[in-house]
Protein backbone atom coordinates (compact mmCIF):
# COMPACT_ATOMS: atom_id res chain seq x y z
CA UNK A 1 0.00 0.00 0.00
CA UNK A 2 1.63 3.41 -0.83
CA UNK A 3 1.82 6.33 1.37
CA UNK A 4 -1.06 8.70 -0.40
CA UNK A 5 -3.10 5.13 -0.21
CA UNK A 6 -2.45 5.56 3.46
CA UNK A 7 -3.49 9.00 4.05
CA UNK A 8 -6.50 8.29 1.96
CA UNK A 9 -7.85 6.05 4.26
CA UNK A 10 -6.70 7.87 7.12
CA UNK A 11 -8.31 10.90 6.23
CA UNK A 12 -11.41 9.74 4.55
CA UNK A 13 -14.13 9.61 7.29
CA UNK A 14 -13.86 14.05 7.26
CA UNK A 15 -17.48 13.94 6.09
CA UNK A 16 -18.62 11.58 8.70
CA UNK A 17 -16.66 13.89 10.69
CA UNK A 18 -18.22 17.39 9.97
CA UNK A 19 -21.58 15.20 10.67
CA UNK A 20 -20.95 14.71 13.97
CA UNK A 21 -20.02 17.76 14.64
CA UNK A 22 -23.50 19.43 13.16
CA UNK A 23 -25.07 16.43 15.45
CA UNK A 24 -23.25 18.17 18.18
CA UNK A 25 -24.65 21.57 17.49
CA UNK A 26 -28.29 20.36 17.22
CA UNK A 27 -27.80 19.13 20.60
CA UNK A 28 -26.34 22.08 21.91
CA UNK A 29 -28.52 24.35 20.40
CA UNK A 30 -31.66 22.31 21.96
CA UNK A 31 -30.01 23.34 25.54
CA UNK A 32 -29.78 26.92 24.62
CA UNK A 33 -33.41 26.93 24.17
CA UNK A 34 -33.92 25.16 27.25
CA UNK A 35 -31.43 27.56 29.06
CA UNK A 36 -34.12 30.55 27.50
CA UNK A 37 -37.32 29.34 29.03
CA UNK A 38 -35.79 28.59 32.24
CA UNK A 39 -34.32 32.28 32.66
CA UNK A 40 -37.59 33.64 31.25
CA UNK A 41 -39.44 31.90 33.44
CA UNK A 42 -37.25 33.17 36.40
CA UNK A 43 -37.75 37.09 34.89
CA UNK A 44 -41.77 36.73 34.80
CA UNK A 45 -41.78 35.47 38.29
CA UNK A 46 -39.84 38.46 39.60
CA UNK A 47 -41.49 40.90 37.89
CA UNK A 48 -44.70 39.21 39.05
CA UNK A 49 -43.70 39.38 42.52
CA UNK A 50 -42.14 43.25 41.91
CA UNK A 51 -45.26 44.90 39.82
CA UNK A 52 -48.16 42.68 41.46
CA UNK A 53 -50.73 45.50 40.25
CA UNK A 54 -49.87 45.28 36.79
CA UNK A 55 -51.29 42.67 34.68
CA UNK A 56 -48.52 40.65 32.42
CA UNK A 57 -50.73 39.13 29.62
CA UNK A 58 -48.99 35.79 28.01
CA UNK A 59 -47.07 36.09 25.02
CA UNK A 60 -44.02 34.33 22.98
CA UNK A 61 -40.98 33.53 25.62
CA UNK A 62 -38.75 34.29 22.89
CA UNK A 63 -39.86 37.85 21.88
CA UNK A 64 -39.72 38.99 25.63
CA UNK A 65 -36.45 37.53 25.68
CA UNK A 66 -35.88 39.47 22.85
CA UNK A 67 -36.85 42.82 24.51
CA UNK A 68 -34.15 42.51 26.87
CA UNK A 69 -30.90 43.29 25.92
CA UNK A 70 -28.92 42.25 28.93
CA UNK A 71 -30.76 38.88 29.05
CA UNK A 72 -30.06 38.16 25.48
CA UNK A 73 -26.27 39.01 26.04
CA UNK A 74 -25.96 36.72 28.66
CA UNK A 75 -27.86 33.67 27.19
CA UNK A 76 -25.99 34.06 24.34
CA UNK A 77 -22.21 33.89 26.25
CA UNK A 78 -23.26 31.01 27.96
CA UNK A 79 -24.25 29.11 25.11
CA UNK A 80 -21.16 30.61 23.08
CA UNK A 81 -18.85 29.28 26.05
CA UNK A 82 -21.05 25.86 25.51
CA UNK A 83 -20.73 25.29 22.18
CA UNK A 84 -16.46 26.33 22.66
CA UNK A 85 -15.63 23.76 24.97
CA UNK A 86 -17.77 20.68 23.49
CA UNK A 87 -15.92 21.97 20.04
CA UNK A 88 -12.66 21.57 21.75
CA UNK A 89 -13.63 18.49 24.04
CA UNK A 90 -14.47 16.55 20.60
CA UNK A 91 -11.56 18.38 18.97
CA UNK A 92 -8.62 16.95 21.09
CA UNK A 93 -10.60 13.02 21.46
CA UNK A 94 -11.15 13.42 17.71
CA UNK A 95 -8.23 15.41 15.61
CA UNK A 96 -10.21 15.22 12.19
CA UNK A 97 -12.84 16.68 13.48
CA UNK A 98 -12.14 19.85 14.11
CA UNK A 99 -13.93 23.00 13.76
CA UNK A 100 -12.93 24.84 10.96
CA UNK A 101 -14.69 27.20 8.03
CA UNK A 102 -15.49 25.45 4.90
CA UNK A 103 -13.76 28.09 2.77
CA UNK A 104 -11.11 28.32 0.31
CA UNK A 105 -8.22 29.27 3.17
CA UNK A 106 -9.54 26.51 5.42
CA UNK A 107 -9.29 24.15 2.46
CA UNK A 108 -5.91 24.81 1.71
CA UNK A 109 -5.21 24.66 5.21
CA UNK A 110 -5.97 21.11 5.59
CA UNK A 111 -4.64 20.35 2.05
CA UNK A 112 -1.23 21.46 3.18
CA UNK A 113 -1.27 19.25 6.80
CA UNK A 114 -2.55 16.20 4.54
CA UNK A 115 0.53 16.79 2.79
CA UNK A 116 3.00 17.11 5.26
CA UNK A 117 1.50 14.50 6.92
CA UNK A 118 2.19 12.06 3.92
CA UNK A 119 5.99 13.55 3.91
CA UNK A 120 6.19 12.47 7.71
CA UNK A 121 5.01 9.20 6.43
CA UNK A 122 7.36 9.06 3.60
CA UNK A 123 10.14 9.72 5.97
CA UNK A 124 8.87 7.32 8.45
CA UNK A 125 9.13 4.48 5.86
CA UNK A 126 12.40 5.45 4.85
CA UNK A 127 14.02 5.44 8.43
CA UNK A 128 12.24 2.04 9.27
CA UNK A 129 13.94 1.07 5.96
CA UNK A 130 17.36 1.94 6.98
CA UNK A 131 16.80 0.01 10.63
CA UNK A 132 16.06 -3.02 8.70
CA UNK A 133 18.87 -2.84 6.57
CA UNK A 134 21.16 -1.95 9.51
CA UNK A 135 19.92 -5.20 10.95
CA UNK A 136 20.62 -7.23 7.75
CA UNK A 137 24.01 -6.07 7.81
CA UNK A 138 24.55 -6.57 11.57
CA UNK A 139 23.06 -9.96 10.74
CA UNK A 140 25.49 -10.81 8.30
CA UNK A 141 28.49 -9.59 10.33
CA UNK A 142 27.47 -11.78 13.24
CA UNK A 143 26.81 -14.58 10.97
CA UNK A 144 30.59 -14.89 9.84
CA UNK A 145 31.57 -13.75 13.49
CA UNK A 146 29.96 -16.56 14.84
CA UNK A 147 31.42 -19.01 12.06
CA UNK A 148 34.43 -18.09 12.60
CA UNK A 149 34.99 -18.20 16.71
CA UNK A 150 33.34 -21.38 16.45
CA UNK A 151 34.47 -23.29 13.67
CA UNK A 152 38.35 -22.44 13.92
CA UNK A 153 39.99 -25.02 15.15
CA UNK A 154 41.05 -25.69 18.77
CA UNK A 155 45.11 -25.32 19.70
CA UNK A 156 46.72 -27.09 22.16
CA UNK A 157 49.07 -25.77 24.89
CA UNK A 158 51.87 -25.21 22.54
CA UNK A 159 49.30 -23.06 20.39
CA UNK A 160 49.16 -25.89 17.40
CA UNK A 161 46.23 -26.67 15.68
CA UNK A 162 44.51 -30.35 16.70
CA UNK A 163 43.56 -32.19 14.45
CA UNK A 164 39.89 -33.28 14.78
CA UNK A 165 37.45 -35.06 12.37
CA UNK A 166 37.14 -32.37 9.87
CA UNK A 167 40.77 -31.59 8.99
CA UNK A 168 40.58 -33.19 5.91
CA UNK A 169 37.74 -31.40 4.75
CA UNK A 170 38.05 -28.12 2.43
CA UNK A 171 38.59 -25.03 4.78
CA UNK A 172 35.40 -23.30 4.37
CA UNK A 173 33.35 -27.11 5.11
CA UNK A 174 35.57 -27.37 8.15
CA UNK A 175 34.47 -23.84 9.60
CA UNK A 176 30.77 -24.90 8.50
CA UNK A 177 30.84 -28.63 10.01
CA UNK A 178 32.56 -27.13 13.36
CA UNK A 179 30.20 -24.46 13.92
CA UNK A 180 27.25 -26.67 13.72
CA UNK A 181 28.79 -29.24 16.05
CA UNK A 182 29.18 -26.55 18.52
CA UNK A 183 25.12 -25.08 18.02
CA UNK A 184 24.36 -28.99 18.47
CA UNK A 185 26.69 -29.19 21.72
CA UNK A 186 24.62 -26.30 22.93
CA UNK A 187 21.17 -27.71 21.89
CA UNK A 188 22.08 -30.58 23.62
CA UNK A 189 23.10 -28.96 26.68
CA UNK A 190 19.56 -27.01 26.67
CA UNK A 191 17.42 -30.25 26.24
CA UNK A 192 19.63 -33.20 27.77
CA UNK A 193 20.36 -33.74 31.47
CA UNK A 194 23.08 -31.86 32.99
CA UNK A 195 24.32 -35.79 34.39
CA UNK A 196 23.88 -39.44 32.61
CA UNK A 197 24.04 -40.39 36.00
CA UNK A 198 21.85 -38.81 38.26
CA UNK A 199 21.53 -40.86 41.42
CA UNK A 200 24.85 -42.06 43.44
CA UNK A 201 25.41 -46.45 43.01
CA UNK A 202 22.85 -48.37 45.47
CA UNK A 203 24.24 -48.56 49.17
CA UNK A 204 25.94 -51.87 49.86
CA UNK A 205 25.94 -54.12 52.93
CA UNK A 206 26.56 -52.99 56.07
CA UNK A 207 24.32 -50.03 54.67
CA UNK A 208 20.86 -50.28 54.50
CA UNK A 209 19.51 -49.93 50.63
CA UNK A 210 15.21 -49.73 50.62
CA UNK A 211 14.39 -52.06 48.10
CA UNK A 212 12.49 -49.57 46.19
CA UNK A 213 12.73 -46.40 44.58
CA UNK A 214 9.68 -43.72 44.96
CA UNK A 215 10.36 -40.69 42.31
CA UNK A 216 7.33 -37.80 43.24
CA UNK A 217 6.58 -34.66 42.45
CA UNK A 218 6.97 -32.00 44.41
CA UNK A 219 4.19 -29.36 43.38
CA UNK A 220 0.63 -29.77 43.39
CA UNK A 221 1.13 -33.33 44.71
CA UNK A 222 2.83 -32.72 48.14
CA UNK A 223 2.38 -28.84 48.43
CA UNK A 224 0.41 -26.32 46.43
CA UNK A 225 1.00 -22.07 45.14
CA UNK A 226 -1.95 -20.17 47.15
CA UNK A 227 -2.33 -16.69 47.30
CA UNK A 228 -4.32 -14.37 48.96
CA UNK A 229 -4.50 -10.58 49.60
CA UNK A 230 -4.20 -11.19 53.13
CA UNK A 231 -0.81 -13.64 53.13
CA UNK A 232 0.56 -12.78 49.58
CA UNK A 233 2.09 -16.33 48.09
CA UNK A 234 2.31 -18.99 50.51
CA UNK A 235 2.75 -22.94 49.90
CA UNK A 236 0.05 -25.30 51.55
CA UNK A 237 0.79 -28.71 52.46
CA UNK A 238 -1.18 -31.70 51.08
CA UNK A 239 -3.35 -33.21 53.98
CA UNK A 240 -1.66 -36.51 54.95
CA UNK A 241 2.20 -35.38 53.61
CA UNK A 242 3.82 -35.88 57.01
CA UNK A 243 2.68 -39.61 57.20
CA UNK A 244 2.28 -39.85 53.89
CA UNK A 245 6.90 -39.69 53.69
CA UNK A 246 7.52 -41.39 57.09
CA UNK A 247 5.35 -44.34 56.15
CA UNK A 248 6.93 -44.76 52.74
CA UNK A 249 10.71 -44.15 53.76
CA UNK A 250 10.01 -47.90 55.29
CA UNK A 251 10.04 -49.33 51.95
CA UNK A 252 10.74 -47.07 49.32
CA UNK A 253 14.28 -44.65 48.66
CA UNK A 254 11.96 -41.62 48.30
CA UNK A 255 13.30 -39.27 45.47
CA UNK A 256 11.96 -35.82 44.52
CA UNK A 257 11.87 -35.21 40.76
CA UNK A 258 10.49 -31.82 40.12
CA UNK A 259 11.23 -29.92 36.15
CA UNK A 260 10.79 -26.39 39.17
CA UNK A 261 14.08 -24.45 39.70
CA UNK A 262 16.02 -25.57 42.58
CA UNK A 263 16.43 -22.18 43.97
CA UNK A 264 12.36 -22.60 44.83
CA UNK A 265 12.13 -26.10 45.46
CA UNK A 266 15.21 -26.61 47.83
CA UNK A 267 13.53 -24.16 50.63
CA UNK A 268 10.69 -25.86 50.60
CA UNK A 269 11.88 -29.65 51.05
CA UNK A 270 13.33 -28.16 54.04
CA UNK A 271 10.73 -26.78 55.74
CA UNK A 272 8.66 -29.59 54.26
CA UNK A 273 10.32 -32.61 55.39
CA UNK A 274 12.60 -31.78 58.39
CA UNK A 275 13.07 -35.87 59.13
CA UNK A 276 15.19 -35.80 56.03
CA UNK A 277 13.13 -39.20 54.80
CA UNK A 278 13.38 -37.31 51.36
CA UNK A 279 17.07 -38.94 50.18
CA UNK A 280 17.59 -37.30 47.06
CA UNK A 281 16.40 -33.97 44.70
CA UNK A 282 16.33 -33.44 41.04
CA UNK A 283 15.49 -30.33 39.37
CA UNK A 284 14.92 -28.54 36.17
CA UNK A 285 18.43 -29.51 35.31
CA UNK A 286 17.83 -33.39 36.20
CA UNK A 287 15.06 -33.26 32.66
CA UNK A 288 15.19 -34.02 29.55
CA UNK A 289 13.14 -30.62 27.14
CA UNK A 290 11.05 -32.77 24.61
CA UNK A 291 8.12 -30.98 22.53
CA UNK A 292 7.76 -28.13 24.96
CA UNK A 293 7.78 -30.55 27.87
CA UNK A 294 10.25 -31.22 30.89
CA UNK A 295 10.35 -35.01 30.91
CA UNK A 296 11.67 -37.36 33.42
CA UNK A 297 14.21 -39.76 32.03
CA UNK A 298 14.35 -42.81 34.62
CA UNK A 299 17.03 -44.00 32.55
CA UNK A 300 19.45 -41.50 34.03
CA UNK A 301 18.57 -42.91 37.39
CA UNK A 302 20.70 -45.25 37.78
CA UNK A 303 18.28 -47.84 39.71
CA UNK A 304 16.58 -50.49 37.90
CA UNK A 305 13.52 -49.82 36.51
CA UNK A 306 11.58 -53.17 37.76
CA UNK A 307 11.75 -51.54 41.49
CA UNK A 308 10.94 -47.54 40.32
CA UNK A 309 7.46 -46.25 40.94
CA UNK A 310 7.03 -42.89 39.87
CA UNK A 311 3.62 -41.00 41.40
CA UNK A 312 2.64 -38.02 39.65
CA UNK A 313 -0.34 -35.94 37.95
CA UNK A 314 0.90 -34.69 34.48
CA UNK A 315 1.48 -37.49 31.98
CA UNK A 316 3.34 -35.30 29.98
CA UNK A 317 6.64 -35.19 32.12
CA UNK A 318 6.45 -39.12 32.61
CA UNK A 319 5.81 -39.99 28.88
CA UNK A 320 8.42 -41.87 28.03
CA UNK A 321 8.17 -44.77 30.89
CA UNK A 322 4.44 -44.88 31.46
CA UNK A 323 4.75 -48.07 32.59
CA UNK A 324 6.38 -46.79 35.82
CA UNK A 325 3.97 -44.34 36.45
CA UNK A 326 1.22 -44.39 38.83
CA UNK A 327 -1.12 -41.69 38.21
CA UNK A 328 -3.32 -39.79 41.20
CA UNK A 329 -5.44 -36.19 40.24
CA UNK A 330 -3.87 -32.80 40.78
CA UNK A 331 -4.19 -31.42 43.67
CA UNK A 332 -5.78 -28.10 43.90
CA UNK A 333 -5.30 -26.89 47.58
CA UNK A 334 -8.53 -28.08 49.15
CA UNK A 335 -8.31 -28.97 52.47
CA UNK A 336 -10.60 -32.06 52.34
CA UNK A 337 -8.64 -34.15 49.91
CA UNK A 338 -7.31 -37.85 51.40
CA UNK A 339 -5.40 -39.19 48.40
CA UNK A 340 -2.17 -39.36 50.10
CA UNK A 341 -3.93 -41.63 52.89
CA UNK A 342 -5.10 -43.96 50.02
CA UNK A 343 -1.57 -43.55 48.71
CA UNK A 344 0.11 -45.12 51.57
CA UNK A 345 -2.21 -48.32 51.88
CA UNK A 346 -1.36 -48.64 48.27
CA UNK A 347 2.31 -48.64 48.52
CA UNK A 348 2.93 -50.18 51.70
CA UNK A 349 0.63 -53.31 50.39
CA UNK A 350 2.93 -53.40 47.30
CA UNK A 351 6.35 -52.77 49.25
CA UNK A 352 5.83 -55.40 51.47
CA UNK A 353 4.67 -57.55 48.64
CA UNK A 354 7.94 -57.56 47.30
CA UNK A 355 6.93 -57.90 44.24
CA UNK A 356 9.92 -58.79 41.79
CA UNK A 357 8.58 -56.15 38.82
CA UNK A 358 6.51 -53.32 40.08
CA UNK A 359 5.54 -52.94 36.06
CA UNK A 360 3.16 -55.15 36.05
CA UNK A 361 0.67 -54.12 39.12
CA UNK A 362 0.97 -50.62 38.08
CA UNK A 363 0.35 -51.61 34.19
CA UNK A 364 -2.92 -53.45 35.81
CA UNK A 365 -3.64 -50.39 37.43
CA UNK A 366 -3.44 -47.93 34.94
CA UNK A 367 -5.58 -49.15 32.86
CA UNK A 368 -8.48 -47.95 34.95
CA UNK A 369 -9.58 -43.97 35.04
CA UNK A 370 -9.74 -43.94 38.88
CA UNK A 371 -6.54 -45.89 40.29
CA UNK A 372 -7.07 -45.54 43.61
CA UNK A 373 -10.50 -46.02 43.58
CA UNK A 374 -10.18 -49.47 41.95
CA UNK A 375 -7.33 -50.16 44.67
CA UNK A 376 -9.99 -49.66 47.33
CA UNK A 377 -12.25 -51.72 45.99
CA UNK A 378 -9.95 -54.74 45.05
CA UNK A 379 -8.56 -54.42 49.22
CA UNK A 380 -12.50 -54.40 50.00
CA UNK A 381 -13.37 -57.25 48.46
CA UNK A 382 -9.76 -59.48 49.28
CA UNK A 383 -11.10 -58.29 53.15
CA UNK A 384 -14.21 -60.06 52.58
CA UNK A 385 -13.01 -62.98 51.16
CA UNK A 386 -10.83 -63.11 54.00
CA UNK A 387 -13.52 -62.61 56.28
CA UNK A 388 -15.67 -65.31 54.60
CA UNK A 389 -12.61 -67.75 54.74
CA UNK A 390 -11.73 -67.42 58.63
CA UNK A 391 -16.09 -67.82 58.84
CA UNK A 392 -16.15 -71.10 57.05
CA UNK A 393 -12.98 -72.22 58.86
CA UNK A 394 -14.73 -71.75 62.33
CA UNK A 395 -18.47 -73.04 61.70
CA UNK A 396 -17.04 -76.17 60.23
CA UNK A 397 -17.39 -79.24 62.89
CA UNK A 398 -14.33 -80.89 64.44
CA UNK A 399 -14.19 -84.79 64.44
CA UNK A 400 -15.26 -86.46 67.84
CA UNK A 401 -12.14 -88.60 67.89
CA UNK A 402 -9.56 -85.86 67.49
CA UNK A 403 -11.68 -84.22 70.67
CA UNK A 404 -11.48 -87.22 72.95
CA UNK A 405 -7.83 -87.67 72.05
CA UNK A 406 -7.37 -84.48 72.71
CA UNK A 407 -8.89 -84.13 76.11
CA UNK A 408 -7.73 -87.82 77.11
CA UNK A 409 -4.02 -86.77 76.55
CA UNK A 410 -4.36 -83.58 78.25
CA UNK A 411 -3.13 -83.64 82.56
Amino acid sequence: MTPIAIGRMLYGGSRFSRKLINTSRALTSGLWHTMINSVMLQTQAGIKCKEKRAYMPPCNLYSNCLESPHLVYLIHRRYSTCEKTSTQILSKLFPQTSMELDDEASRDRRKREEEEELREMERAWKRMKIGFGVFGVGGVIFSFWAIYFFGKPSLDEQGNEVTDEFSSLPLVKQYMARTFKSLNHFQRFIQEPSSQKLLPDPLQAPYVQPPYTLVLEVKDLLIHPDWTYQTGWRFKKRPGVDVFLRECSKYFEIVVYTAEQGMTVFPLLDALDPSGYIMYRLVRDSTHFVGGHHVKNLDNLNRDLKRVVVVDWDKNSTKMHPGNTFSIPRWSGNDDDTTLFDLISFLSVLGSSEVDDVREVLQYYNQFEEPIAKFRENQRKLCEQMQADEFEKLSKPKPMVKNWSRGFMKP
